[in-house]
């Protein structure tokens, strides 16, 4: 009997092999002795996705051509190549599969992980063979060990595979349609800014960070005024506030006119609330969603990173498995954890001098782990020499998930908030304090203020009845608002999106599937919104660039911009999921809202925002002045030039640079300053964006020529540690 264990990359198959008794390579396969196994047995691994869906033209010439009339783009059935440069290695494990007996499923445990293992063994015609399915949490070897012990029935996790792929399918479907659509529309009316991705979950993403933008943009800022006391006792003094804030400053003058009031007045007080021993439990334990928005807030770290570099410490088998959208764990981790204490510890440097060690439900329930628990320590724990090995940020990441779950074994955080209310001339000011009792799990995560948050009023002690001093001032206080995405703040309103839909189901739907995205393909969506020139990242917030506002208002009011439309999707998928959905409905459903889309095409094109574009970066919109004759310069098709190009004036430059279309805003700028600023959006030959600032100017030959602005290098910049002597190359 031969066995055959896929596993999902080349690091994850030596961690099996590693894990059983004998192990020897044969031609990049693991050759595996274990009395586990029956027979002969081999470990082999793909590198993520060998296979993908083919290109519309691979299926029809014809859709090569990107015009209206080739819409809709619908295959009979959905066919899979092997992805460039993977074909040897698919060759590999085609050929062990169709020698197995049994094929054991040991890719990530997850829906993507099932796709990628189920999409490699249809392709190698092996589906009907004998299936297992590995299901773990942890790669250190006794947890992989206990998995092969207790592999789940292939048919189990089957389901896991048809939500996958009818994800990516209809994915497939609205990528290659609605982009298509959405870039033929706009450059008939005149806007060329390079293709425009469409996509299920991008776009309305994009549209969340649109909507924020506008709203900043938009926002009127308003003044109050406030009247506070500074009060003296026999114990010491505090701030207090009357409680109304006033509109204007003329109506804090006749208030303080109205009621008598001073500069100095007698106080007396008039009651204290003790509230005491209030109580503030440790936080849930982590999410990766939950990681990457505490990742970035305190290390500026963008989810992406985060991602990657929680993979690589589950990959050192010394954190639990990084793609969870789970916040709790089960009475096992809880066991384990609690029998390590002392080295996790000993690891902070750090004490807990009465540890919890009764599991809480907010932080064990067995009930809520559905597929993978929260993001904890693994039963490895390294000491000073190994960790000092990782990288800086790896140090980080482990140290901040090693607080939060020490921080459930914590006492919680218990304290007094007293309020005294003063009378001061027969009106109530109010003062509000906090007196730390027992900083409990704080002491392990540390100063968790945010940055510029007031430090907590310390009130001294009074008595009813006391009597002191009233010095009384007003304050100015401006509205502030809302700010800018961070990746962080981003990935925590994907998760927690539709939270503002009126429609109650909608958005019980996104509170059950965690808003729209994955925990795995949050942080690939901002990246690909960064890529397409949708989004620039400034000081660790996100931008809308030109080019994403221009997508947004072309699908502003129909569901391509809606998150419910999202929440309709992820609700029948879940029934897939569940083995109650049916594929072919749900990607028939797709179709017809794709052919819904298009029929109203000419939709895209009436909004306020478009129609101004279109008004302004159509054909012949004027520039600016021609550098060479004086006339005007206007846009003609993918170039700017004279308006009188050929004869007698020869001016004419290209707009599209780099694959991406200046616009006529920049445009002017080129032409009337000579410059742009810093534009985003191009790429380079490999693919990758750039930003950069465009130059006008003349090339050797004496021609107008378009270059980027060379990059200034700091002074004194050094490299590996050794100071260059800057030199200066003039251009002309």
């Amino acid at each position: 009997m031969k066995t055959v264990i896929l596993a999902e990359k080349s690091s994850q198959a030596a961690a099996y092999a590693g894990s059983f008794q004998r192990k020897t390579t044969v031609a990049g396969n693991y050759m595996i002795q274990d009395p586990m196994f029956d027979g002969e047995t081999v470990i082999v691994h793909a590198s993520g996705h060998l296979l993908g869906l083919l290109q519309p033209d691979e299926y029809d010439p014809k859709w090569k051509k990107w015009t209206l009339d080739n819409l809709p783009i619908f295959p009979e059935q959905y066919k899979y190549k092997i992805q460039y440069g993977k074909g040897k290695q698919m060759a590999n494990i085609k050929q062990q599969l169709k020698e197995a007996d049994r094929i054991i499923i040991a890719t990530d445990s997850d829906r993507e992980g099932e796709n990628i293992a189920r999409s490699i063994i249809r392709h190698a015609g092996a589906e009907k063979k004998e299936m297992k399915r590995l299901w773990i949490n942890s790669l250190e070897s006794n947890e992989i060990r206990r998995g092969f012990a207790e592999l789940l029935d292939g048919k189990d996790t089957y389901p896991s595979y048809i939500e996958a792929q009818s994800r990516e399918i209809a994915d497939w479907l609205v990528g290659m349609n609605l982009s298509r659509l959405y870039t033929i529309a706009l450059q008939k009316a005149g806007i060329s800014e390079g293709a425009f991705s469409v996509g299920r979950v991008q776009t309305p993403t994009l549209f969340m960070i649109y909507k924020r933008q506008q709203t900043i943009a938009n926002f009127k800022q308003e003044t109050h005024y406030e009247c506070f006391a500074t009060i003296t006792v026999a114990n010491g003094s505090f701030e207090a506030k009357y409680q109304h804030e006033f509109e204007s400053k003329k109506a804090i003058r006749d208030f303080i006119m109205e009621h008598g009031l001073a500069a100095e007045m007698p106080a007396v007080i008039k009651k204290f609330e003790a509230n005491e021993n209030k109580r503030e439990f440790a936080p849930r334990l982590y999410a990766l969603s939950d990681l990457q928005r505490a990742a970035n807030a305190k290390f500026k770290m963008g989810a992406k990173d985060t991602l990657a570099i929680v993979q690589s410490l589950y990959e050192a088998k010394l954190l639990s498995y990084p793609r969870t959208d789970c916040n709790f764990i089960t009475h096992n981790e809880f066991n384990y954890l609690k029998s390590n204490l002392s080295g996790y510890l000993q690891l902070l440097g750090q004490a807990i001098e009465k540890p919890n060690t009764s599991p809480r439900k907010k932080y064990v329930d067995d009930a809520k782990v559905q597929e993978h628990y929260a993001i904890i320590p693994t039963k490895k724990i390294p000491n000073q020499a190994a960790f000092a090995k990782l990288n800086a940020k790896q140090q980080k990441i482990y140290d901040l998930v090693l607080r939060r779950t020490m921080a459930m074994f914590e006492e919680d955080f218990i304290y007094d908030e007293p309020t005294i209310t003063t009378d001061v001339g027969g009106l109530d000011f109010v003062a509000s304090g906090k007196i730390i009792k027992n900083m409990g799990w704080k002491r392990l995560e540390g100063n968790t203020k945010k940055k510029g948050e007031p430090e907590d009023k310390i009130l001294p002690m009074v008595t009813v009845g006391e009597t002191g001093t009233a010095v009384l001032a007003t304050k100015e206080k401006k509205t502030n608002p809302p700010k800018p995405y961070t990746e962080g703040t981003l990935i925590a309103a994907m998760k927690n999106a539709g939270k503002d839909l009126e429609d109650d189901e909608d958005k019980e739907i996104l509170k059950e599937t965690h808003g729209i995205g994955t925990e795995a393909t949050r942080a690939g969506v901002i990246e690909n919104l960064k890529d397409r020139g949708y989004i620039t990242a400034t000081k660790n917030q996100l931008f809308i660039t030109d080019k994403g506002t221009l997508l947004c208002e072309a699908v502003a009011g129909n569901k391509m911009s809606d998150v419910a439309f999202t929440a309709e999707w992820e609700k029948y998928l879940a029934k897939i999921h569940q083995g109650e959905g049916d594929q072919n409905y749900f990607l028939e459903n797709i179709k017809q809202f794709v052919l819904e889309i298009i029929g109203t095409s000419h939709e895209v094109l009436q909004s306020e925002g478009i129609a101004d574009r279109i008004e302004a970066t159509g054909e012949n919109a004027v520039v600016g002045k021609c550098p060479v004759c004086g006339k005007n310069a206007v846009i003609k098709g993918s170039y700017i030039q004279c308006e009188t190009f050929g004869d007698p004036c020869a001016f004419r430059i290209s707009r599209y640079i780099a694959r991406r279309y200046l616009n006529a805003e920049e445009a002017k700028d080129l032409l009337g300053k000579g410059q742009t600023k810093q534009l985003s959006g191009f790429k380079k030959r490999d693919g990758k964006s750039f930003s950069t600032a465009l130059l006008l100017g003349k090339d050797e030959s004496g021609n107008y020529a378009v270059s980027f602005k060379p990059f200034a290098p700091r002074k004194n910049a050094a490299t590996n540690g050794v100071k260059k002597k800057a030199s200066a190359k003039k251009t002309q």
